[in-house]
């Protein structure tokens, strides 16, 4: 409540203005310096980033501001947001730093945390930095002329994670046979996936592999998965791989075309790890979004599900709560504890395809394990974001929508918490029902929120 600059996945905002200005990223860089503990004699702090053309801004802004302090900055390059993660464990830096927006436009930029552990930062932390931010002149009197650190380049950032990834699909498993459509988005995994796909044997067709700074996620990636299953339909592939911008986010695409979500990609790795006694406290963790679907087919086969709030981080806090290995969002965040800190859509993409080759099916035969129940969801840009509960006919009809579909459905009205939207999501049994009731409930809050619709 009441923060100025962190959201539910860290700084984000249209890029050049507050808060995602390079005076921002540079007091950022100034605040990480001064809040977390050096490991050796030295700061040191990875930063990767997207293909944005505004990566190249906040990247300079934040090394500069780290290096004012006295702290040392390892510059990848474009990499995926997973990657920085491992990379911050792995090289032994105190703070890992990603710029990137992830699914959202080129114009959009974001700067997300990961502390040493390789773990996003909890709320605590974040609002000690925010208020180091609000303040920036309380950073000044930790600067001095003679000590400034320096910047250079990891040029080997590529094939160390590369490394680890391939280690996390079983040796005795090859990709060989098996023709594989991926889609880079244009962002971060452009090198990355199709090379760690085709060293494990697959013969590969890539999409997405060519930006420009203003091509992330335009018509391409996990927000368009389209584009994957109709290269996959035209092609004759066996599967489809659809990656977001920063490459934490898969989508899958079946070899008769299917779209595959993170629902089913969840079911399929939880089933999975059930049958072999790996699935920690037999339990699945997934957000509020996850289809009614995926409840009811762990509940036939004695899965338990926790839900969170929407927001990988919250998945993150619950697994680590409650001693839990997989979670993730319908999005298509895959967390995998036994495997990554974060959610990683290469490495979800290898381990759904271990899973095909262990057990010899396609992926249409592994998603057979859940039946996903019609849902409608409706994205309204608001103005202001009033507190549903204050929206007086918007919760009115709502709980009168609820008490109608009783426990054949339900309904889900909340912000996004990056974005300026209000998210309607029902589910049910009747699509026409859902489509009219979801509609009802947009107008509603945009009259109350004095908000305009989109003709479109």
């Amino acid at each position: 409540m009441g923060r100025k600059f962190f959201g539910t996945d860290g700084i984000r905002g249209l890029a050049n203005q507050f808060p995602m200005t390079a005076d921002v990223a540079m007091n950022l860089g100034r605040a990480l310096v001064a809040h977390f503990p050096k490991r050796g004699s030295t700061f040191r702090a990875l930063i990767g980033k997207d293909t944005r053309r505004s990566g190249y801004m906040f990247e300079s802004a934040l090394a500069a501001g780290i290096n004012a302090m006295n702290g040392d900055v390892l510059l990848t390059g474009p990499m995926p947001t997973p990657a920085i993660a491992h990379l911050t464990q792995a090289m032994r830096c105190d703070v890992g730093v990603v710029i990137s927006a992830s699914h959202n436009p080129y114009y959009d930029n974001g700067i997300k945390v990961f502390a040493r552990t390789g773990f996003k930062l909890p709320d605590e932390v974040e609002e000690a930095i925010e208020s180091a931010l609000s303040d920036p002149a309380s950073l000044d009197a930790q600067m001095s002329p003679e000590h400034i650190g320096r910047s250079r380049r990891i040029d080997d950032a590529l094939g160390r994670y590369n490394a680890f990834v391939k280690s996390h699909f079983e040796r005795e498993l090859t990709l060989e046979g098996l023709k594989i459509v991926v889609d880079c988005a244009h962002g971060a995994a452009y090198k990355i996936a199709p090379t760690v796909l085709a060293e494990l044997g697959a013969d590969v067709i890539v999409t997405g592999v060519e930006p420009n700074g203003y091509n992330i996620n335009d018509g391409v990636g996990a927000l368009y998965p389209e584009h994957c299953a109709e290269l996959v339909k035209n092609s004759g592939a066996d599967i489809g791989i659809s990656l977001d911008g920063d490459a934490d986010r898969l989508i899958l695409v079946d070899e008769k075309g299917n779209i595959v979500d993170g629902d089913f990609a969840m079911a399929i790795l939880a089933v999975d790890l059930h049958k072999r006694n790996a699935l920690q406290n037999n339990t699945l963790v997934t957000t509020v979004m996850s289809n009614l679907g995926l409840r009811l087919a762990m509940q036939e086969r004695g899965i338990n599900v926790i839900q969170t709030n929407v927001g990988d981080r919250y998945v993150v806090e619950e697994m680590l709560r409650g001693h839990y290995n997989l979670g993730g969002e319908q999005s298509g965040h895959i967390v995998m504890f036994d495997h990554a800190t974060t959610g990683d859509g290469l490495l979800a993409a290898l381990r759904i395809l271990s899973v095909m080759r262990r057990s010899g099916k396609t992926l249409s035969e592994l998603t057979s394990i859940m039946t996903k129940l019609p849902q409608v969801l409706v994205n309204l840009r608001v103005d202001r974001k009033i507190p549903i509960s204050e929206l007086k006919q918007t919760s009115t009809l709502i709980a009168d929508i609820e008490q109608c579909y009783g426990s054949t459905g339900r309904v889900l009205v909340r912000y996004s918490g990056t974005e300026a939207k209000c998210r309607i999501m029902l589910e049910g049994p009747d699509l026409e029902v859902l489509r009219r009731d979801a509609n009802a409930i947009a107008a509603l809050v945009a009259r109350e929120t004095q908000s305009h619709i989109d003709p479109a």
